[in-house]
């Protein structure tokens, strides 16, 4: 069945990368260019009950009438991306829930849904900087880890996956290094105010970086369930009432 939430027609496949969009960009800083007009949702796909443009910046907002049943994301319709940089500044209500996914594959089964990698974001920052793989192998890397990731014990075994998932981490997976006290790096990140989120994303290596401090680094050495590509989108997450805005998303591929 070929269903893409009408980012594509039917027996259209994906461009690789988003090089059509980005032409018609403007360059912004060292090679970046920007992905947002801070006017309207050109180049972004989403549900617009819960993404819209307010003051230059785009906005997920849940309301009490507009509660969300699953996580629903804006996802660029510029391609997927392999290596690239991602800038954005992003502020967060206190008890908002979202995150800035990547290399992500569109689910067929829920709208608007992404599958992969997320660069997690929350309003009490408990989790924002932390790497986290939505609907899939969970938290990689906390706030401070700098993580080795490697393959389930038996991948071949139905039902593996979630097995090898416990309290919301992933099993498989060694801490390298300590980039820093996870509280300590917390206090570096703004409540209610805004954020620059970097990442920089090469191969196997993902590294979240949150005004300018490395919060976690991955080395994703699962060769059964990493991804070299894939879609970028930014989440409002379910749960109650909420809102998040980014401005100056920018990116420069690699």
């Amino acid at each position: 069945m070929c269903i893409l939430f009408s980012m594509y027609s039917c027996g259209e496949k994906p461009k690789e990368k988003g090089n059509e969009t980005l032409e018609n960009s403007t360059v912004v800083d060292d090679g970046f260019v920007s992905m947002f007009d801070g006017k309207s949702l050109n180049n972004w796909e989403g549900d617009t009950t819960y993404w819209h443009v307010e003051n230059n910046n785009l906005v997920g907002e849940i309301t009490p009438e507009t509660l969300l049943k699953s996580n629903t994301f804006i996802i660029w319709k510029g391609g997927e991306l392999k290596d690239f940089e991602f800038k954005t500044e992003f502020r967060i209500s206190e008890n908002g829930n979202s995150g800035i996914n990547y290399r992500s594959e569109l689910l067929d089964t829920v709208p608007f849904a992404l599958r992969g990698y997320q660069a997690d974001i929350d309003g009490k920052n408990s989790y924002t900087g932390q790497n986290y793989e939505e609907r899939k192998r969970t938290t990689l890397a906390y706030r401070g880890e700098k993580a080795a990731i490697t393959s389930q014990k038996d991948p071949d075994t139905p039902g593996s996956l979630r097995a090898n998932v416990d309290k919301n981490a992933w099993q498989s997976r060694a801490v390298l290094e300590s980039l820093g006290n996870s509280d300590s790096l917390r206090n570096q990140i703004k409540s209610r105010d805004w954020n620059e989120c970097h990442l920089i994303i090469k191969g196997n290596r993902l590294q979240h970086y949150i005004n300018g401090i490395l919060m976690s680094y991955v080395i994703d050495n699962d060769t059964v369930n990493r991804k070299f590509s894939g879609f970028l989108g930014l989440q409002a997450h379910r749960g109650p009432p909420m809102k998040v805005e980014y401005r100056n998303i920018r990116l420069k591929e690699l």
